[in-house]
């Protein structure tokens, strides 16, 4: 039995080389015995010492550069490794500034009177979601790995736990790496950890905007202590961790298996499945519909211009999110990944408030434009790697009209969204990845996931394969998250007292009577202008 890999946690020896060859073949490690004067006269055995002494002067030579040539080895492959290092740090820095973009989206759609609690939401779900991936959500994940190919190779991460199928080995769960030791204690599973990590924390933070504004607060405590540990890590192994869902092209030959970039489905559909349940079981906002289930108050944002803010920094944000997935700062592909990213961001936001304009609303609606910028970066979360830039342009304007469409449905029949999570996030998740099956040009991806040739979609002449190898993915994120989604909801309604909190603290605001504290102080609010004197269903 091979030996373990051994942790780096220095980072020394990560990207050195590994058993340099010695010289071989022609070359001899010991001189020839000098010819006796007899022997010289026999041209045979002149011409043998001859050669000999050649072979063993050759060999002398390289052995006197072959340390120099190691050495330089060792540098170039350690500065290569290193790059891919800062490179992969740095991105996961710029994703974790993107929870104060979803705090401020957040907060700006919902009412000042309940600010305070959605930016503590926000902000309590980092430490909260972290500090269960560190526990044991990493170790789920990732712990069945393998190399980690662009950080020096590193594969002490190698124990997934499963079952076969004849000779398939279909991949459950990784059981290595728990609290980042014995394996985990390596500086290439330090730096996957802390990119993940924020990955995980911005699927986390997507459901308090779906539940916003009548969650009470020790119920999402109980939520954030499931979201990293389990609820995440499960699906993110099936697809990032060499589970079954990657594997579907190595082992029954469809398309690449599920092929999530940037986690279209991974990180976004899976914090839109949850949101959609916790929207449907927490029931609407007071006011909103009345006995019937008719709109009879739209509920408005408070502020526009911090919506905006929010949308803007998410949208820089992004640029770690996806050209960052590469884990490799030395992948010049990251070039078409930022700019396919930026081309479906717009493609979103223009679609998105042209369809309010001419279609729905005959207005230019602010909220909805930060809606369709953020649904053209979730649909191309997936396929940014993998299309062209027409391609990327195209999917983000269908994303802009899907995102107002799917508002609109679930409004319509009592799923109550304040921040339309669920449409930027699972709906649009779910469409960027089926739309990488369809626009895949075939320009990226050689061998992934373990099948040979590169990535290509329907349009691009793969056929459907790739296609239904999305499909198959969304659709065992949706099956799976609802369920985990379920048994968490019901845990927290039994250990919290409910999950909801009551009608009077929901009509004076959750700032107060959860949080001990307005979120803009020393301001009054109207609560019969907020409270329409209409039949209410709760």
């Amino acid at each position: 039995m091979a030996d373990e890999p051994k942790p780096d946690p220095a980072g020394i020896a990560t990207g050195l080389s590994v058993d340099a060859q010695s010289p071989s073949g022609t070359f001899v490690t010991s001189a020839p015995a000098e010819l006796s004067a007899d022997d010289q006269k026999d041209p045979d055995k002149v011409k043998a010492y001859t050669d000999a002494k050649k072979a063993f002067d050759e060999y002398t030579a390289q052995a006197k550069l072959e340390p120099l040539a190691v050495k330089l080895s060792d540098s170039v492959g350690h500065n290569r490794v290193s790059i891919n290092f800062v490179w992969t740090l740095i991105t996961g820095f710029l994703v974790m500034f993107m929870q104060a973009g979803f705090a401020l989206v957040e907060t700006g759609l919902c009412r000042a009177k309940n600010a305070g609690h959605t930016m503590s939401m926000n902000f309590m779900i980092y430490p909260l979601g972290m500090l269960g991936f560190y526990l044991c959500g990493f170790a789920f994940m990732f712990g069945g790995l393998g190399p980690i190919g662009t950080m020096g190779g590193y594969a002490g991460l190698n124990k997934e736990l499963g079952f076969h199928i004849g000779d398939k080995f279909i991949g459950l769960l990784g059981w290595k790496g728990f609290l980042l030791q014995g394996a985990g204690y390596d500086s290439a599973a330090f730096a996957l950890f802390l990119f993940q990590m924020v990955f995980m924390d911005t699927t986390a933070t997507i459901p308090t905007g779906g539940a916003a504004e009548r969650w009470k607060f020790s119920a999402f405590m109980i939520y954030g202590a499931c979201i990293g540990t389990i609820m995440y890590p499960l699906f993110g192994n099936w697809v990032w961790g060499g589970g079954w869902l990657a594997t579907l092209g190595s082992n029954f030959g469809i398309g690449h298996g599920h092929v999530d970039f940037a986690g279209s489905s991974v990180v976004h559909m899976q914090g839109g499945v949850i949101a959609l349940i916790f929207a449907w079981l927490i029931g609407p906002r007071y006011g909103k519909y009345n006995k019937e289930g008719k709109i009879v108050h739209p509920i408005v944002p408070h502020s526009i211009p911090m919506a905006m803010l929010g949308t803007f920094i998410l949208a820089f944000g992004w640029f770690g999110f996806n050209p960052g997935s590469t884990l490799a700062g030395t992948d010049l592909r990251i070039a078409v990944v930022a700019v396919n990213t930026m081309l479906a961001s717009a493609t979103g936001a223009l679609a998105a408030t042209l369809w309010m304009w001419w279609v729905r609303t005959k207005k230019p609606d602010p909220s909805m434009m930060c809606n369709g910028m953020l649904a053209g970066l979730v649909a191309i979360t997936a396929p940014c790697a993998f299309v062209s830039a027409g391609g990327a342009s195209i999917l983000g304007a269908v994303a802009g009209i899907i995102v107002v469409e799917s508002v609109f449905f679930f409004d319509k029949i009592g799923i109550d969204d304040p921040v339309g999570a669920i449409s930027v996030h699972g709906v649009n998740g779910a469409w960027g990845c089926l739309s990488l099956g369809l626009f895949a040009d075939g320009t990226y991806g050689e061998g992934w996931n373990g099948v040979s040739g590169t990535v290509r979609g329907l349009f691009y002449g793969g056929g459907m394969n790739q296609f239904w190898a999305e499909l198959i993915g969304v659709s065992a994120c949706f099956v799976t998250l609802t369920i985990l989604s379920l048994i968490v909801y019901y845990i927290a309604e039994v250990l919290a007292g409910g999950n909801r909190v009551s009608l009077d603290v929901e009509i004076e605001g959750l700032d107060v009577p959860e949080m001990g504290i307005p979120g803009y102080s020393g301001m009054m609010l109207d609560k019969d202008a907020e409270t329409p004197h209409v039949g209410q269903r709760h």
